[in-house]
């Protein structure tokens, strides 16, 4: 059984920051990939940021140079730093990791239950 957890949501002005973290659980093998989604009411969920187990990352062009996506590998966590948060950032937020557990050789694709960050203007 692998969960993740996420946590940090909320609510906050625009221009303000907010820090998300999402914590891996379970039977891990290994972690290839985390990343940060997000679905805004009647919109597609679309990927914020991605960090693989190299530590490179890339981010969607509309939160580039304000959001910073991080990993600490050792607690499977992944963070996404949240600043000048503008009201178009408002959406459910949803962390995936694709991984390997133990004992199989299969790379599934996991979800959190997702955090709300609401950015009142």
């Amino acid at each position: 059984q692998v969960q993740l957890v996420e946590s940090g949501g909320g609510l906050v002005q625009s221009g303000g920051s907010l820090r998300l973290s999402c914590a891996a659980s379970g039977s891990i093998f290994s972690i290839n990939r985390m990343a940060w989604y997000r679905q805004a009411p009647g919109k597609q969920r679309e990927l914020v940021a991605a960090t693989t187990s190299g530590s490179s990352a890339n981010y969607a062009d509309s939160v580039k140079g304000r959001f910073t996506i991080s990993r600490d590998t050792d607690k499977n966590t992944v963070y996404l730093q949240m600043n000048s948060l503008k009201p178009e950032d408002t959406a459910v937020y949803y962390c995936n990791a694709l991984l390997r557990r133990s004992g199989s050789d299969y790379v599934g694709s996991y979800w959190g239950q997702g955090t709300q960050v609401t950015v009142s203007s």
